[in-house]
């Protein structure tokens, strides 16, 4: 093949057409930040590795920011920053990477990037949640592609295991530690004895957290990614209203300290689970036993395990957060896009397709164990009061401990766990209601399912 000649394959049934070329691949950066400033890193300082894996050269031709002024960590760029949008839209880009987060600006920039005819690597799990129907049905009419993997699991490839390693399979569970910012601040509450406002600025400081946390904490940016997976899974779109959402805030250390006493860890754990023709979604702070897999994953590492017909149960673990590990699955984009390994690959993900979705299990309907926790009142009758409010709903008890209160405190209210035995999350909703006019507890009753 001569230099700077091209071959090219097309598909009938997707209309793609997959280009294969000896000239570099040339690629636009939007967003210099933490993730940006790795990609730039790992393109400029492993050139030669990527050429080999690629097949040809990966060339940076121009990097956008907002703020030309601002101290970088990188400065193999410097005469390539840009500051103007219309950079993308130029001939000698192929590829253009949106780096900086957000959905109004970087909505903008993935839509004039695939209106402009280039491809585009994201990293972006919020943008692809609100707006991924728009813009795949766009990348679509221009034949182009949208290449995701970063926006799920940091550096783990779990969007390539459920799309292609496991495309022989129905699979029926996926359950898992999407976030690796609360799992980081949950292992340095209980194994380093950290506060939560200091494991969260930790976090920050790491590059794990931005500096506004609550999308981390809330268990948004962990339902989010379920989405993804479940989109991919399972083709069917799952609204984040649709399923019950809850964070590590509500967390205290105590919570963690009485879990570990029962022989359970508490993770946030994302779960959908096939359930005949419909789907059991949640993600919520979990009890897990110790013995399981789940409840070793410390700091900012992820896992997920996915259990399909054939294959049985998989699980894939790795750094979830973080500069390098996100970096490396957006350069893993792009060699699939140098190679044309994605231009195949995408027309056949079952993303927003016209494939029938299943429908959502009702919250109510989800049945499983809880751990309940109170601040009850340290006189005769309290045990009584809560009692009959469960047993009014149908929660039977499993077990159940009184600790004293700790320190000095003089207070009348001590710590109460219950363990229940299985069942139905609207059981549960309808004796919190009751609890919650209890007098004989304090407010900040707090309610976690357990994994068995």
């Amino acid at each position: 093949m001569k230099s700077g000649s091209v071959v090219e394959f097309r598909f009938s049934e997707t209309n793609v057409a997959v280009m294969v070329s000896e000239r570099p691949m040339r690629v636009a950066i939007v967003g210099l930040g933490t993730v940006g400033s790795g990609v730039v890193k790992i393109l400029v300082e492993q050139a030669e590795r990527i050429r080999r894996r690629a097949g040809r050269e990966i060339e940076i031709t121009s990097v956008i920011v907002r703020d030309p002024t601002k101290a970088r960590s990188v400065s193999h760029v410097d005469d390539l920053i840009d500051t103007s949008l219309e950079a993308i839209k130029a001939d000698d880009v192929d590829v253009v990477c949106e780096l900086i987060g957000g959905t109004t600006t970087a909505g903008d920039v993935v839509r004039q990037a695939l209106l402009a005819g280039k491809h585009v690597v994201t990293a972006n799990k919020a943008l692809i949640c609100e707006q991924g129907e728009e813009l795949f049905q766009l990348a679509r009419e221009k034949n182009k592609v949208i290449c995701f993997e970063a926006a799920v699991a940091g550096g783990i490839p779990i969007i390539e295991a459920v799309t292609q390693s496991l495309a022989a399979n129905q699979i029926t569970s996926i359950e898992g530690i999407l976030n690796g910012t609360s799992n980081y601040i949950l292992t340095e509450m209980f194994d380093r004895n950290v506060s939560y406002d200091d494991a969260v600025v930790k976090a920050q400081k790491k590059g794990y957290a931005e500096a506004d946390p609550a999308m981390d904490v809330d268990g948004t940016d962990a339902a989010q990614k379920l989405t993804i997976l479940v989109q991919l899974a399972f083709g069917t779109k799952a609204d984040l209203k649709s399923f019950p959402r809850q964070g590590i805030d509500s967390l205290d250390l105590a919570d963690l300290r009485y879990a570990d006493q029962l022989g359970f860890r508490i993770k946030l754990l994302a779960v959908a689970k096939l359930h005949g023709q419909s789907l059991e979604l949640h993600t919520q702070p979990t009890l897990i036993r110790k013995q399981q897999p789940m409840a070793d994953v410390y700091d900012a590492y992820n896992m997920i395990e996915i259990e399909g017909d054939a294959v049985g149960r998989t699980w894939f673990s790795g750094m979830g957060a973080g500069q390098m590990p996100t970096a490396s699955a957006v350069v893993s984009d792009l060699i699939d896009l140098a190679v044309g390994r994605a231009q195949q690959t995408f027309p056949l993900l079952d993303l927003w397709s016209e494939r029938e979705p299943l429908p959502i299990l009702p919250a109510e309907q989800i049945e499983r164990r809880y751990y309940l926790r109170f601040h009850a009142m340290d006189k005769p009758g309290t045990m009584a009061a809560i009692t009959a409010i469960l047993g009014r709903h149908q929660v039977s008890i499993a077990s159940c401990i009184q600790y004293e209160a700790e320190g000095k405190s003089n207070s009348s209210f001590v710590p109460l766990v219950i363990m229940t035995h299985h069942c139905q999350e609207g059981q549960m909703r309808a004796a919190d209601l009751e609890l919650a006019e209890c007098k004989a507890i304090g407010k900040n009753y707090l309610r976690l399912p357990i994994r068995e």
